[in-house]
Parts: structure tokens; C-alpha cells; sequence
């Protein structure tokens, strides 16, 4: 076998490498100002449909009902109803996981404007109620409470009442101090409430009012946000699952515990990588055995797939994800994704600082398997606060010797009474993120662990100057 020297060092070499590193650089820069453009354009544009439902409505005769106080009243309620409403039915769109918005934004970016248009649609969808009745109210001479009754008569208007009690208790229950009471799964159960209540607005809009009579341009709109909203959930949550779920026809290979209360779970299915997966995005999976088949778990691949073969690592954290790790070999699963931008989509530069904790270190070693960068241009830091806590460590340090990258860990608990993610030992020799990686400032970080402890990192990340787009965090919440 004839072993091929690497070319030697030469000024020449040196210039065409430095070269290299900085075409990369800017390539890596001019993909990321185009995705940063369409994201920001898409938020904007998610925003803005409430101003636009509030002038189709003026624009079709609306500004025409100020005319008295009681109708000025009326129609500010109304105006309060159309764009609680448009913001609703965007939020179904964002929870739907369409892909062109999953590449655009990213998950976590979309569950965030999806989280931050719920109170506002709320308290917009109780004052469309409360204005109502003052207008009404007003208009007839009778105390607004009165007209609860008569409204209740209306064509549809329980169905409204009903929907918005529903709408109370899903974005009751999505409320942080809430949601922690609730096992996923649960909160997850809850929150199909949204659609039904969805659903059950519809009639009273088409039917009350003449507000979207036939012929309008506000009925078009309403119409088209309604399929576009309802048919997203009914394509990307069901329809196209289901299809890739058969088409892969994925089952359990194995189910290995590798420490205590973490488990490995192999899958075996037919042409995986045309799933188009990227080191560290996950799938929402679903097993289909008795105790297991109306849960499904948001888990990151763990490697990446091969044509044939996947695997996903799970840590023992409460009842559901417990269930996994007894799942009988051949158990069919169901597939929604992949999701995310933790992965390579998400780089704006050829250099990488990967930090993980815990369990976090999946989607890290799947991200570090599937990345790309020169020899010297990654850092890995391990952190595990026991020797129980390595998760495939040994992997992760092999394609690191493998492709050159830098590898280092912290084992041990932190210092006591101060907020630190390093151990004691390292916080007492004044180890700093900067010290550990040199080349931090001009680096994409990622980072992935428990919530508590990635707070700590990014808080001293942002403290050190780095600029938000290079900080891409992977939060192990729901």
C-alpha cells in the first residue's frame, strides 16, 4: 500500500489555506444573512397579519361604523375578536412544524412566537367579548350583563363561548408555574384543546354579524388562514407522518442500558437517510406497545442514520421516558420530523466551540459525527458532574482524534454557593470559556444540557462579548 505524504509547508501552502479559510468564512457568513433575512421577514410577517385582518375589516365598510359611540364601541370589539383570532390561527401555523418554516426560523424560534402571540390572543379574545357586550349594551340602554342572554341566542354564539373556555385552559396550562405541574404528555393532551376551540370559532364568524359576508375580501382571507392553518396541522402533524412512518417502516433493534437509567435504543427501517437528517435535530417518536403508543417523545438522534439503521440514547426521567427503556425488540415506531436547527444549517462560521452536559451530549455527538471543519478548527468540552454521567463519551472522543478536533472534560460537581457550570476544582483555578476556547470569539456555539446549567454557560458566553447568532442552544424543556 503506498501512503500519500501530505503536501509540506510553503509560504504558497500557508497563502492558499489562509485563503481557504477565509472563502469558507464569508461563505459561511452570506448563508446566514440569507436565512437571518427570511427569518426576520417571516416573524414580521406572522405579526402583521393582525394589522392586516384589522384593515381588511375597516377597508370593507368597518370605518363606516364609528359613526356613534355605541357603534364605535362594537366595532372596536370586533376589531379586538379579528386579530385575537388571526393570531390564533398563526399560532396553529407555527405549531404545525411546516418545514419551510422550521428551516427558516428554526423550531425553537417558532414555539417562541408561538408562545409570545398567546396571552395577547387571549386578552384580545376576552376584551372582543367584554367591548361587545358594552356596545351592545349601549346601544339598547340595558346593563351590558343583560345581554349575555340575548347574545347567547345567537346563531353559533355558544359554540363561541364554549371555544374561548377551551382557549382559557390551554393557555392557562401553557403558563411556566403551570406547566410544570403537568407531565408532557398531559400538557400535550390539553393542548389539542386549541384546535377544537379553533373549530368551534369558526360558525359564529361566518354567521354573526355579516362581518365576512360572501363576496368580501375579509371572507377570502379568513377562509384562506383557516385551510392554511387547519390543513398545516392536518399535513404535517398527521398526514405526512404517516406516510414517512410507513414508508420507513421503522422498529426497535435493540434496547441497550449503557449506564444507570440511560438506554440506547437502536431502530432498524428502510432507506433512513432519505429522511434528510442533520446532526442534532430530533424526531417526535412514537411506540407502539400498550403502555407506550399514546406518548410521544421529542428525542434527538443520537448518530446519525446509515440506510438502515438509526439510534436515539434516553435518560430515565420520569413514567414515560422510563417505559422506553423495557420496549420489546421488533415494537413498531411512528416518526414525525426531523426538526430544528441545532445542526450545520444553523453555522456562520468554519469554526466550532460544542459545549454539553448530561444527556445534552447526544444530539452533540451526532452533530460532531455529521459536521464539517478543518483539523484544529472544533473544541469539544465534556461536563458530567459524576463517572456515571459520560454518555458516550468514548465515541465522541473518537471522531474528535478522527477529525481533528480538540477534546476536553470537566467531571465533578460544582462550587458550592456560587453560580457556576464548572466544577469547583476548575472554577478555583479560574478556568474561564475564553481559556478554554481560544478561538471562542470568532466560533459557532453550541451548547446542550439541562436548562439550569445552560443558563449559567450562555449568561457567561453573552458576558464575554459573543453576539447572540453564534450562541445556538438546545434546551432539554418542553
Amino acid at each position: 500500500m503506498t501512503i500519500q505524504a501530505h503536501p509540506r509547508a510553503t509560504p504558497q501552502n500557508d497563502r492558499n489555506a489562509a485563503r481557504n479559510r477565509l472563502s469558507a468564512a464569508r461563505e459561511y457568513q452570506r448563508t446566514f444573512a440569507r436565512r437571518a433575512r427570511r427569518s426576520d421577514l417571516m416573524v414580521i410577517a406572522l405579526w402583521a397579519s393582525g394589522a392586516t385582518a384589522a384593515a381588511l375589516f375597516l377597508a370593507s365598510g368597518g370605518i363606516g361604523q364609528f359613526s356613534t359611540l355605541s357603534d364605535a364601541v362594537t366595532s372596536v370589539g370586533i376589531i379586538a375578536g379579528l386579530i385575537g383570532t388571526d393570531f390564533i390561527l398563526v399560532m396553529l401555523v407555527l405549531a404545525a412544524r411546516i418545514p419551510l418554516i422550521d428551516r427558516t426560523i428554526g423550531h425553537d424560534r417558532a414555539i417562541a412566537v408561538h408562545r409570545s402571540l398567546g396571552k395577547p390572543a387571549l386578552y384580545l379574545l376576552l376584551g372582543h367579548g367584554a367591548v361587545l357586550l358594552i356596545g351592545y349594551g349601549m346601544a339598547s340602554g340595558i346593563n351590558p350583563i343583560a345581554e349575555i342572554g340575548p347574545m347567547l341566542a345567537l346563531p353559533d354564539m355558544p359554540l363561541a363561548f364554549i371555544g374561548l373556555g377551551l382557549l382559557i385552559a390551554v393557555v392557562v396550562s401553557s403558563l411556566v408555574a403551570v406547566r410544570r405541574r403537568f407531565s408532557y404528555e398531559g400538557w400535550h393532551l390539553i393542548h389539542l384543546l386549541s384546535y377544537v376551540s379553533v373549530a368551534f370559532a369558526l360558525p359564529h364568524q361566518l354567521s354573526v354579524g355579516g362581518v365576512l359576508a360572501e363576496g368580501t375580501a375579509q371572507r377570502v382571507y379568513w377562509i384562506a388562514l383557516y385551510v392554511i392553518a387547519l390543513g398545516s396541522i392536518i399535513t404535517f402533524r398527521f398526514v405526512e407522518p404517516l406516510v414517512s412512518s410507513l414508508r420507513h417502516r421503522m422498529r426497535v433493534a435493540a434496547v441497550t442500558e449503557i449506564a444507570p437509567g440511560v438506554t440506547t435504543i437502536q431502530l432498524a427501517g428502510n432507506d433512513l437517510r432519505s429522511l434528510g437528517a442533520s446532526g442534532g435535530q430530533f424526531f417526535i417518536w412514537r411506540f407502539w406497545t400498550p403502555r407506550t403508543w399514546w406518548h410521544s417523545h421529542p428525542i434527538s438522534l443520537s448518530a446519525m442514520p446509515t440506510e438502515s439503521t438509526a439510534r436515539i440514547t434516553v435518560r430515565n426521567l420520569g413514567e414515560g421516558s422510563a417505559q422506553l427503556t423495557t420496549l420489546p425488540v421488533g415494537t413498531r415506531v411512528s416518526i414525525e420530523g426531523p426538526y430544528g436547527l441545532f445542526s450545520e444549517a444553523a453555522r456562520t462560521s468554519p469554526k466550532l466551540a460544542i459545549i454539553a452536559a448530561g444527556i445534552g451530549v447526544t444530539p452533540v455527538r451526532a452533530l460532531l459525527e455529521h459536521s464539517s471543519f478543518a483539523p484544529g478548527e472544533a473544541t469539544i468540552l465534556l461536563r458530567a458532574s459524576t463517572p456515571d454521567e459520560t454518555y458516550h463519551w468514548d465515541e465522541i472522543r473518537a471522531i474528535a482524534e478522527a477529525k481533528g478536533a480538540h477534546c476536553y472534560s470537566m467531571v465533578g460537581h460544582r462550587p458550592r454557593g456560587v453560580d457556576s457550570w464548572m466544577t469547583s476544582a476548575d472554577y478555583e483555578r479560574g478556568v474561564t470559556l475564553q481559556s478554554a476556547f481560544p478561538d471562542l470569539a470568532d466560533s459557532d456555539v453550541f451548547l446542550c444540557g439541562p436548562t439550569a446549567w445552560l443558563d449559567l454557560v450562555e449568561a457567561e458566553l453573552r458576558a464575554s462579548g459573543i453576539h447572540p447568532h453564534q450562541i445556538h442552544a438546545e434546551r432539554f424543556d418542553w
